[in-house]
């Protein structure tokens, strides 16, 4: 079980990977002048850490659990300041 979501995990790495490169390169090797290319790729990265920022944020959500267990239980006991 856990070797294909090795195998799986290992693929969609790889494709992003894949995807980032080839941006990358395509930018690079289009004809621009320097200081539009630097604002391009600079552009590029800020968007792309803002989209990963805000994937972790939802992966963290979705993988916390919604309720708490029946280990959790109010005793009665000190308020809660």
């Amino acid at each position: 079980m856990s070797t294909n979501n090795d195998n799986a995990a290992a693929a969609v790495i790889a494709f992003v990977s894949g995807a980032v490169i080839g941006a990358t390169a395509a930018l690079l090797l289009t004809p621009s002048p320097g200081r539009e290319m630097r604002g391009k790729l600079t552009g590029l990265g800020e968007t792309a850490a803002d989209r990963v920022k805000r994937l972790a944020r939802e992966a963290k959500y979705r993988v916390t659990p919604k309720t708490r267990g029946a280990d959790y239980e109010y005793d009665g006991g000190d308020a809660w300041i």
